[in-house]
């Protein structure tokens, strides 16, 4: 591979036109089928094999036109203080509003709280349901204004009106963080390399195959049913392993100037030895973010999928791109050691160079390595304990900003009818089995009203045929809730009794079913998807590092990392530790899919810095020094690069922090700390000190297995005798036929 890759660099390097030609036609490519392609429709959720997928279908085939998927809006209404609802004047202004609403064009019904006895035991607020044709995505603005205005007028009336429900989704916001996040890694990178021309090269690569991926999801956006996550999400995750990568092969670049090289075949080598690196690496991330199609959740597959395209792109502009631009550079991107003379370069040393920090701190890890690993491994143990109080949920309008309308609603609704009355149950009750289907409803009634937890059970509403029945049940709790939680799990048991004597099938459905059985499979899915990425790399990794413990060190290092940032996300999101400073309004259960997701993303990126750090120790290994000295080598020539690409990928996910989104500013917040405790205690402390006290058994295989693994030189060996002054139209020639 490394053959390969010192051609590939050499001959983007001198057709440095045609490399860089090709991907800005790529870029335009994108940005026009972006433009140009149709408005994006509504996201679909769901989640197949689940019941409560189960009955809302159920629910579609048996109340057809009843737009079970459509929109729900609630209009809360609080009367002024000393007042109530049913007051003459209030009652008035309930009534022209919910008039006002039932003119819409996509509304199918408006419930008149009044009639619907939708009105708090103190009379103090009240509530109308409104239904639409479509789903919360789709509903046109005039919509969506109407709603906004009729609530205004009720409010000019002199009553306190705010609306809940998903009829108001807004397109989430990342704010200005994200921009200060990039900004922080344009300053790492000038103190890096000491030149703006060479940090700028990384930041540019990185921007344009953001770019690429990010348009090419947004031209997909309609036909693949791509929501505006995927695109955040790729867009994160991009931006910080691009900037990585093309980090990691400029500053390889820069050592070989130093050694006296050309700059083409600098270039080569460069792309040769840690190109190889990094391609291993973004095949690392790849595979855990393919990886989640595992877990059968369409939105999740599509998300990863999505990410891991854009992380190919990045590794495929890191390889060419990267060359074509140092060549572009020429004289303006110095070896390693020089600054530019904007940066105080040129000018006298006054002393020797001590050795880099780096070297200093390898020489250290190296005499106390036992010291070092104790350290390291109580730290993020300790950082881990929070973790074991994890709960998992759903965000709802309960865990908005207390400034948006769906929140105050939400908070409205729990004052007049109790906190369980924001997330009501939806019970299906399947009776065309059964020889009495009333007689199945009325016990499915009896038998719920005495569970529990229960607060209302409404009378059951039929389907045209008499056989499909729904009914309401409002929990004692709220939605987020574990006792909800326990309510459902004791609905579902009893429907299985019911089923055995009456022989009518019970299913529990509705946002709070919805959320309980999506954490619920993320949860079974997690350890056969820890098992098949993790299995997966450290079969890679084998093969990379021809070594059975290095790899094994790296997959419990990333453990160790991930239990401990989980833990930190639970100290911030769950119990509220330093919340004000993220951000964070309202504390509550962690969302579902953050472990399955923090596993999969950060195993691909905590293998970027392994492969990159100890690629350039079992390099010098490899190479004849012993195994202390290679450890030392390899911190003198990588620990700050992968400091810097550590602070940039921080900084790049710290950005995401600042969004409105819930889910955004948690993933932003929990990736940026686990690359803090992956790159910085695992990668930079652990696993020196790991390999220091294993010694040369840190390099041992089986000599049946080195017989029969690929011989991939990651780390450069044949280039030792490739003649760098060798005729370009034998580069060319060997590369085509490669």
């Amino acid at each position: 591979m490394a053959t390969f890759l010192y051609k590939l660099g050499r001959l983007a390097f001198r057709r440095r036109h045609f490399a860089a030609l090709i991907w800005v036609a790529l870029l335009t490519l994108a940005g026009v089928g972006a433009a140009s392609a149709p408005a994006p429709g509504p996201s679909s959720f769901s989640i197949p094999g689940t019941e409560a997928q189960k009955a809302f279908d159920l629910l579609e085939n048996r109340f057809p036109g009843t737009s079970a998927d459509g929109a729900t809006a609630r209009v809360v209404f609080k009367a002024p203080s000393g007042e109530k609802m049913t007051d003459k004047a209030n009652k008035a202004t309930v009534k022209k509003t919910v008039k006002e609403l039932a003119s819409g064009s996509e509304v199918t019904s408006v419930a008149d709280p009044f009639k619907a006895k939708a009105v708090s035991k103190d009379g103090s607020v009240a509530y109308a349901a409104v239904k639409y044709k479509v789903s919360g995505m789709e509903l046109k603005d005039s919509s969506k204004d109407a709603l906004e205005t009729a609530a205004q007028d009720g409010r000019d009336a002199g009553l306190t009106v705010e609306v809940g429900g998903d009829a108001l989704q807004a397109t989430p916001e990342t704010g200005s963080t994200e921009i200060i996040g990039i900004a922080i890694a344009a300053v790492v990178l000038v103190i890096t390399f000491g030149s703006l021309i060479a940090a700028g090269l990384p930041l540019l690569t990185a921007l344009i195959g953001v770019g690429i991926g990010v348009s090419t999801i947004a031209a997909l956006a309609n036909a693949l049913d791509l929501g505006t996550t995927t695109s955040t999400l790729a867009m994160m995750i991009g931006l910080a392993v691009g900037i990585d990568y093309a980090l990691f092969i400029v500053s390889r670049y820069r050592a070989e100037l130093a050694e006296g090289r050309e700059r083409e075949e600098a270039a080569g080598r460069a792309v040769g030895t840690a190109g190889s690196a990094v391609v291993f690496a973004g095949l690392t991330v790849v595979i855990a973010l393919v990886g989640l199609s595992v877990v059968n959740i369409p939105m999740l597959t599509k998300m990863g999928v999505a990410a891991a395209g854009t992380v190919a792109i990045a590794v495929l502009i890191a390889l060419t791109m990267i060359p074509a631009l140092l060549g572009y550079a020429g004289g303006k991107v110095q070896p390693a050691g020089k600054k530019s003379r904007l940066l105080g370069g040129g000018r006298a040393a006054k002393k020797a160079p001590r050795p880099n920090m780096g070297t200093r701190w390898a020489s250290f890890v190296v005499r106390r390595p036992l010291a070092v690993l104790l350290l390291g491994v109580v730290g993020l143990g300790a950082a881990a304990v929070p973790a074991t109080s994890l709960e998992l949920g759903l965000p709802d309008d309960g865990s908005q900003p207390t400034s948006t309308t769906q929140r105050r609603a939400y908070d409205l609704l729990s004052d007049g009818f109790g906190p369980g009355f924001n997330g009501p149950l939806m019970v299906v009750v399947d009776a065309r089995s059964s020889d009495s289907p009333k007689s199945a409803v009325d016990e499915v009634s009896d038998k719920v009203k005495d569970l529990k937890g229960v607060v209302t059970v409404t009378p059951a509403a039929y389907n045209k045929a008499g056989d499909t029945a729904t009914i309401t049940v409002i929990p004692d709790t709220k939605p987020s809730s574990v006792r909800t939680e326990d309510l459902v799990h004791s609905i579902r048991d009893a429907g299985g009794e019911i089923k055995a004597d009456t022989g009518a099938g019970v299913l529990v459905t509705g946002s709070t079913a919805m959320n309980i059985d999506f954490s619920q499979k993320l949860n079974d899915a997690l350890v056969p998807y820890l098992a098949l990425v993790v299995g997966l790399a450290f079969l890679l990794l084998i093969v990379v590092f021809r070594s059975v413990l290095v790899p094994l060190k790296a997959a419990l290092g990333f453990l160790l990392s991930v239990m401990a940032a989980l833990g930190a996300v639970v100290a911030v999101f769950q119990w509220g530790w330093l919340s004000g400073l993220m951000g964070v309004e309202e504390t509550g259960p962690i969302m579902s899919m953050m472990p399955i997701f923090m596993v999969g993303v950060v195993f691909g990126l905590a293998m970027d810095y392994e492969v990159f750090l100890v690629t350039r120790m079992r390099e010098a290994f490899v190479h004849g020094e012993k195994p202390g000295q290679a450890i030392v080598t390899g911190f003198k020539h990588g620990a700050r690069v992968v400091t810097a690409a550590a602070v940039i990928m921080i900084a790049v996910f710290s950005g995401f922090i600042g969004s409105s989104e819930s889910m955004i500013k948690m993933i932003g917040f929990g990736l940026a700390i686990a690359v803090f405790f992956d790159a910085f205690i695992v990668r930079m402390a652990i696993v020196p000190a790991v390999l220091a006290l294993l010694g040369k058994r840190a390099w041992w295989l089986p000599k049946w297995l080195d017989r029969s693994l690929p011989n991939v030189d990651v780390e450069g060996e044949g280039l030792r005798g490739l003649d760098g002054g060798r005729r370009d139209e034998d580069d060319d020639r060997a590369l085509a036929r490669v």
